[in-house]
């Protein structure tokens, strides 16, 4: 019951926090010179702001984690590309790359919630159609760190990944390197279609091991298409074995 009400408190706090960007942060922004500027600024506000709130969660008690090959994210221009087994995910990734940036649902730019973090920083909306891939490459190129999750959506535990082939196709158009993390858990916490309040019955552990990168264009040089199909089958593979 102690973890329910600590995990419930982390909640509160995310929305309030979404809340207070969407309110403040954000008029605020359009104080400082320049698009790109307010842009840079806005994703390293968020960063920080992931940081401070990994560390409650695990001051609290609500998850412990560590980092392995966390000096490999300490640039810029990254195309990191994660398994996704829980919802944490992409608030740890956030936390340790600098001017991050990601493709996110269309919904949650209509979320009241969640509407504030995504217009400040200017995420990647994935109803874009053809131009994501592009936009994606010009992230990279601008010097983002750009966060995908190939599978589209958390895993079901116990069942095969299946990674879609978008980002593939980024990693093949760009042409870009990628940087691949694997994420592993000690208890499923925060799957897809799980509720907040069903914690685990031991406190989850999160390991985030940073693999060094790897390039596409090395492994496979056939037309685009094809590259991308059988890039996918590779990081099928990766994750699944990491």
């Amino acid at each position: 019951m102690w973890r329910i009400g600590a995990t419930g408190f982390c909640f509160g706090v995310f929305g309030l926090g979404g809340l207070v960007i969407l309110c403040v942060l954000l008029p605020l922004l359009q104080l400082l010179p320049g698009r790109t500027r307010r842009r840079q600024a806005a994703k390293n506000t968020l960063h920080y702001g992931m940081r401070l709130f990994s560390g409650l969660m695990a001051l609290v008690g609500v998850i412990s984690y560590e980092v392995r090959g966390a000096e490999k994210l300490r640039r810029n221009g990254l195309f990191v590309l994660a398994n996704h087994p829980s919802l944490i995910d992409v608030v740890l990734l956030m936390s340790l790359v600098r001017r991050p940036d990601c493709v996110v649902k269309a919904a949650l730019w209509d979320n009241p919630f969640t509407c504030g973090p995504v217009r400040f920083a200017g995420f990647i909306s994935n109803a874009g159609g053809p131009a994501v891939v592009d936009d994606c490459v010009a992230s990279v190129r601008a010097g983002n760190n750009l966060i995908v999750f190939p599978e589209g959506t958390r895993s079901v535990p116990g069942q095969p990944l299946n990674l879609q082939r978008g980002a593939a196709n980024i990693a093949v158009r760009g042409p870009l390197a990628i940087t691949p993390v694997s994420i592993s858990v000690s208890e499923p916490m925060l799957t897809k279609g799980s509720k907040w309040y069903r914690v685990p019955q031991r406190k989850p552990h999160f390991i985030l091991t940073v693999h060094d990168d790897v390039h596409p264009d090395q492994l496979f040089d056939q037309e685009p298409a094809l590259a991308a199909r059988r890039l996918t089958d590779w990081l099928t593979q990766f994750f699944t074995r990491s």
